[in-house]
C-alpha cells in the first residue's frame, strides 16, 4: 500500500549535511528532457531524508579522499512532478528535447523501457541522481554519456564506451554501494538508499527550503 504525504519532518536540506556537494537541480531549470521547469520544484535545492543525507555524507567524504566531489542533479522529487512527467508522456505532443535526451526512442517508450517511472523512488525521499567532479579540474568526470540520456548507453554495464569512462562509472557505483545505496540497471547516475525510512510513502510537498522550515 502506498500513501501520499505532505509531512516533510523527516527531510533535510542536503547542503546542510554535505556542503561540499555541487548542486545543479535540472528539474528546476528548463534544461531537462521536457524543456521546462517541472511542477513542484520551487527552489533549486536538493532535499533528502535524514538517513539518506547521512549516508551520502559518508560517500562524499570517501570520494574526496580520492580527489572527487559529488554533483547532484536531483534528489527528493514530489509526486506532482512525476505526474507532470506522465501527463507529458501521454498527452503532450512536444518533442523539442528529443534530440538531446531520447533521440532513438519515442516518448511512450520511455515509460515502457523503465527510464521514467509512473511512481518514482525519488518521491520516497531517499533516491539521488549524481555524478563525479574532478577536484583538480573542477569539471565533471567523463561518464560516457550525460545525465537523463534515455538509451542503452546510460545502462551502468554498457561497454560501448572507453575503459576510462566505464571505470569512472564504477568508481561512483562502488562508493555508493559501500555506503548503503543500491543502483538500478538503466541509469548509471541513480541510487536509492537500501534501508530507506519511508519505503511505502510517496511525498507531495514541494522542493523548497522554506517548506522544510515551516
Amino acid at each position: 500500500m502506498t500513501r501520499a504525504n505532505m509531512n516533510s519532518g523527516g527531510f533535510v536540506l542536503l547542503a546542510d549535511y554535505v556542503p561540499q556537494i555541487v548542486q545543479e537541480i535540472r528539474y528546476y531549470s528548463t534544461y531537462n528532457f521536457i524543456g521546462e521547469r517541472i511542477d513542484g520544484y520551487e527552489e533549486p535545492c536538493a532535499l533528502l531524508t535524514l538517513e539518506a543525507a547521512r549516508a551520502l555524507r559518508s560517500a562524499a567524504n570517501e570520494l574526496m579522499v580520492q580527489g572527487y566531489r559529488l554533483k547532484v542533479f536531483d534528489a527528493y522529487r514530489p509526486a506532482c512532478a512525476v505526474k507532470h512527467f506522465v501527463l507529458w508522456g501521454i498527452e503532450d505532443q512536444d518533442v523539442r528535447m528529443k534530440p538531446y535526451f531520447y533521440p532513438a526512442l519515442e516518448k511512450q517508450e520511455l515509460f515502457a523501457r523503465g527510464y521514467i517511472a509512473k511512481q518514482s523512488s525519488h518521491s520516497r525521499g531517499s533516491a539521488i541522481d549524481l555524478t563525479l567532479l574532478d577536484m583538480r579540474s573542477g569539471k565533471e568526470v567523463d561518464m560516457g554519456g550525460p545525465f537523463d540520456f534515455f538509451g542503452e548507453e546510460s545502462h551502468p554495464d554498457y561497454r560501448g564506451i572507453t575503459e576510462e569512462q566505464y571505470e569512472n562509472r564504477m568508481i561512483l557505483r562502488h562508493v555508493m554501494l559501500r555506503n548503503g545505496f543500491q543502483p538500478i540497471d538503466c541509469e548509471w547516475w541513480h541510487f536509492v538508499l537500501e534501508d530507506e525510512p519511508y519505503p511505502d510513502t510517496y511525498f507531495e510537498f514541494p522542493v523548497s527550503s522554506a517548506y522544510l522550515r515551516r
